[in-house]
């Protein structure tokens, strides 16, 4: 699992180095192969590749004239490209999700349990503002015992 957020950046070739922590956990429970892309195109969402296999066994036994299904793997694909980390623990940010969701400079690499998303700096501080933690959203986790 990871956990946290760790401040990063993405360097002047479009390379993120993968937090210590971060990196820590990919080695040691899933090797440096990495899955990484995007939705919304907002920010990058990196998977372990393990885990993103997992995900495409799930996708696989949707019905292909699903819609949901074409429009997720229509993202995705377009925003997505396997990658391996090198010795420094960097992989290549590919570069229509670079241009999109603005991955240059200072970001912010946060964990999703089993993935990674990693958000310009300004971006996830604004969407922090503008969409608050809810009584709702705290109720909702309440019934699931959170």
């Amino acid at each position: 699992m990871f956990r946290g957020s760790a401040p990063a950046k993405v360097d002047d070739k479009g390379r993120l180095k993968i937090p210590t922590d971060f990196r820590r956990v990919l080695e040691d429970r899933f090797g440096p192969e990495l899955f990484v892309t995007s939705i919304l195109g907002d920010s990058a969402l990196i998977y372990p590749l393990a885990v993103w296999e997992e995900i495409e066994n799930r996708l696989a036994a949707l019905p292909s004239t699903e819609p949901s299904k074409r429009r997720f793997l229509q993202r995705v694909s377009f925003y997505g490209q396997q990658v391996s980390l090198d010795a420094q623990g960097r992989f290549l940010i590919p570069q229509i999700l670079r241009d999109k969701a603005a991955m240059s400079g200072d970001v912010v690499v946060s964990a999703q349990l089993d993935h990674l998303v990693v958000w310009n700096r300004e971006r996830i501080e604004q969407l922090l503002e503008e969409e608050p933690f809810t009584e709702d959203d705290l109720r909702i986790l309440t019934q699931a015992g959170i």
